[in-house]
């Protein structure tokens, strides 16, 4: 959820504060998880904000995102061609074959996760069905480049020639990953795009968001919402979003956001 960048400075995390940061990562994925159960055909988007606010209460967790920039809501709820920053609605159901991206930030006792996933409502189309893949492969394909010595660029040009180069479809330039920790928001800002061996150099202890949002047509996005927030795709095109924390570290990235111990288990 970038809207303005503000420079700041790079900091490298320390052990107490990367384990104050896995704790998050491990309530806010256990909220995705839950809402694979709640996600169906016949809810409401607001379903999904209820169930975030109990499942963080719960869980002692702070939605962030909540009074950011006057935003009211717990989490981003982004249906088909809407590429980000969705409101939760009371009034939209969710029918058989859509695409819901749901994002949120959370803190534990002051240490912050952040993490989007997308969702598939019911059978949905063989075109949702690759993009979902597609999207969530930039996304590990971007993590794997997150190694000590290597350089920001070096993450987006692997996620760029995948997603735009081999598969054809646009990868969204408005909005990128970021650094995290202190604040929700932190440098370097951390593009799903971008050439190889430019941008600041990764080092152990940085801690990052890495988030491709991936349309099926083109890269380029509407942000003339008269909400001020929710972001489509120009084209109308379908669009997913797949985002993790992690830590850079000597043993590789380390994501903390992590939903999957078998599938993850590398990089945990």
């Amino acid at each position: 959820m970038i809207k303005k960048r503000v420079e700041k400075m790079i900091t490298l995390k320390s052990e107490r504060e990367i384990e104050g940061m896995k704790k998050a990562g491990a309530v806010l994925a256990g909220m995705h998880i839950g809402l694979r159960d709640i996600i169906k055909p016949g809810i409401s988007s607001w379903d999904i904000e209820k169930y975030a606010l109990r499942y963080l209460d719960e869980n002692g967790a702070v939605p962030e995102e909540k009074g950011f920039e006057g935003y009211e809501y717990a989490t981003c709820v982004s249906v088909n061609n809407e590429v980000c920053h969705g409101f939760p609605r009371k009034g939209l159901l969710l029918k058989e074959g859509d695409l819901v991206k749901v994002d949120t930030v959370v803190s534990v006792d002051g240490y912050m996760a952040d993490s989007c996933w997308a969702f598939a409502v019911g059978e949905v189309s063989d075109e949702v069905k690759k993009l979902m893949e597609v999207t969530k492969k930039a996304l590990y394909l971007g993590i794997d480049q997150a190694v000590a010595g290597n350089r920001i660029g070096d993450i987006g040009h692997a996620i760029q020639s995948y997603v735009e180069d081999e598969m054809g479809y646009g990868d969204v330039r408005e909005f990128v990953g970021h650094g995290i920790q202190p604040t929700m928001h932190e440098d370097p800002m951390v593009p799903g795009y971008g050439e190889a061996g430019h941008g600041p150099r990764l080092k152990n202890g940085m801690t990052i968001t890495i988030e491709p949002m991936v349309n099926v047509g083109g890269w380029q996005c509407d942000t003339s919402a008269p909400d001020g927030w929710t972001v489509t795709t120009m084209d109308g095109s379908l669009s997913c979003q797949y985002e993790h924390t992690l830590v850079v570290t000597p043993d590789g990235p380390k994501i903390l956001t992590s939903q999957d111990p078998i599938g993850d288990a590398k990089y945990l």
